[in-house]
């Protein structure tokens, strides 16, 4: 199911790359962009989230936090953001339940792998209410930043 602009967005609580406990509330009062992608170290994901590095000024500018999600162990998660120098917060969802509640999960993806991440992006407001939903059945495409962007500055 398909989440829309103007639902609350679905609470989670994940542990990040320095294992410790992140929630969506802890973003309350701010503008979040969460980005969902399959797997570190593939190339899509690795140029999508390094041109959100180096773009992070503009999110910055409007107050945003970028969050990256996959179903990646938070070690592999941990070497993929160091590699890549990375300035935002990434996300273990090892066990799906927030892929899924996003609507944002392959149930067979490439190599019979079950359970990965499909690409997607969503843009939660201040008060926790969905502004902008992107879920790609492609995950050789990449959301449409320049939309994301003018989503986030109009908030």
């Amino acid at each position: 199911m398909q989440l829309q602009p103007g639902t609350i967005a679905p609470p989670f609580s994940l542990y990040n790359t320095q294992k410790e406990k992140v929630s969506l509330a802890d973003y309350k009062g701010k503008t979040v962009l969460i980005l969902f992608f399959p797997l570190a170290f593939t190339s899509v994901c690795t140029t999508e989230l390094c041109g959100v590095r180096d773009n992070i000024l503009s999110y910055n500018t409007f107050n945003a936090e970028v969050i990256g999600i996959s179903v990646d162990s938070l070690y592999t998660l941990a070497k993929f953001k160091a590699d890549n120098a990375l300035n935002f917060p990434l996300l273990s969802d090892f066990n799906k339940e927030t892929s899924r509640a996003y609507g944002s999960l392959y149930e067979t993806w490439g190599f019979d792998m079950h359970g990965v991440s499909k690409r997607g992006a969503f843009v939660v407001d201040k008060d926790g209410i969905l502004r902008y939903t992107e879920v790609l059945e492609n995950a050789g495409n990449v959301p449409d930043f320049s939309k994301i962007e003018t989503v986030i500055s109009e908030l």
